[in-house]
């Protein structure tokens, strides 16, 4: 059973969108400081919390893998989907987090996965072309994956939408290119597409999925 907090459970969704700084070397990471509800259900392993205030899906239209206009609303309505904010040079984050949710994904039945959609946009758009991106999410994630690129400042905003900072990738002296981004994975109902659940990308395991998606698609929360 979980507890209701107020505060304390402002401060443990808020956790859940760290923004980590990814590159090559880099771990640094800094507070990010979204709007968030301020009375929230937090799972005893921090991986998921529930949101009386829940986020609306961002309208957003970008490119797919494919290089053809995606509407996000449009292409998601009334399927559970997922969305994640990343980009395919993350070296520890993004990858593990596209692993654990494809590997919890391949383990639902298919009727299942027909009703579920995974949303990878990149917050690194110069480097990640639609071919790579689509490449990328192939190897490390299911062929079903969505991958958006687009404009930065188009991803930035409406990531900002749904409380997920993000930064424009720098290139140090070094050559190395560190860039910014939360590490939040957020679930859009089937029943109304907001987002009542957000994971925290850090501490969600493919357990956490595997046993919160069937809940998930009958527009539950965990």
């Amino acid at each position: 059973m979980r507890h209701r907090t107020l505060l304390a459970a402002a401060v443990t969704a808020a956790a859940a969108l760290t923004l980590s700084a990814c590159g090559s070397g880099a771990g640094a990471e800094a507070e990010d400081k979204p709007v968030i509800s301020t009375d929230a259900t937090a799972s005893p392993n921090k991986a998921a919390t529930v949101l009386d205030q829940p986020f609306t899906k961002p309208e957003l239209v970008l490119t797919d893998t494919d290089g053809k206009k995606f509407d996000l609303r449009e292409e998601t309505k009334g399927k559970l989907t997922l969305l994640y904010f990343g980009y395919t040079h993350c070296p520890d984050a993004c990858p593990l987090t596209v692993s654990n949710l494809a590997i919890a994904y391949k383990d639902l039945p298919k009727a299942a996965r027909d009703k579920l959609r995974f949303v990878f946009v990149t917050t690194d758009p110069e480097r990640d072309t639609p071919e790579e991106l689509g490449t990328w999410l192939r190897s490390a994630g299911n062929a079903d994956f969505i991958g958006l690129s687009g404009d930065y400042k188009t991803v930035e905003a409406a990531a900002r939408t749904v409380g997920v900072g993000m930064a424009p990738p720098v290139k140090g002296k070094d050559g190395k290119v560190t860039a910014t981004h939360g590490k939040t994975v957020l679930a859009f109902s089937p029943k109304d597409d907001k987002a009542h659940v957000i994971y925290n990308g850090k501490e969600a395991t493919v357990e956490d999925y595997a046993k919160d998606l069937p809940k998930l698609l009958r527009g539950q929360t965990p």
